[in-house]
């Protein structure tokens, strides 16, 4: 078991209505090893120049997340059969719609690794298949999409 972290970091600007829902969504997120990614909602959830169309939004974060962990196994599980990959590009997709209690939702994630693979051994149609099933029943992110969600936060109240 192994607990992760990360760190979501936004402040008002001086001159934005909060009420009034006239306020940058821009914001940062930082991980431990010191990476700091700059993030926003997607410009097609929050109109500009409220968000920041230059940087990552969740639902591009959501489907990175699980294009990356499918990669992850996928090389591991290659690595293990003897094959050698030498390039591996997942131009991954997903579809934003109604889920089946009509909210809007991630409801379809398409990924489309474009494999080469190198070296004395080379893996037919139905082993790299295998190795993609592999990867989609290892895959951390993809047994975590009907997870729980909780909010232990805190809040303070800034007198002015």
């Amino acid at each position: 078991m192994s607990t992760h972290h990360a760190t979501i970091r936004w402040a008002l600007g001086p001159d934005e209505d909060f009420t009034g829902r006239r306020y940058s969504r821009a914001h940062r997120w930082l991980f431990d090893g010191g990476a700091e990614v700059p993030a926003s909602s997607s410009p097609s959830v929050v109109r500009l120049p409220f968000s920041d169309p230059s940087a990552v939004d969740p639902e591009e974060a959501f489907i990175a997340a699980l294009s990356s962990c499918h990669m992850l196994w996928f090389l591991d599980l290659a690595a293990r059969a003897g094959y050698v990959v030498s390039h591996y590009e997942d131009p991954a997709e997903g579809l934003m719609a109604k889920n089946e209690a009509g909210q809007d939702a991630i409801t379809e994630v398409m990924l489309r690794p474009e494999v080469q693979f190198g070296g004395a051994k080379a893996p037919d149609e139905a082993a790299v298949q295998a190795l993609h099933h592999a990867a989609h029943t290892h895959c951390f992110i993809a047994n975590s999409v009907r997870s729980t969600v909780r909010c232990e936060g805190s809040w303070s109240y800034l007198v002015t």
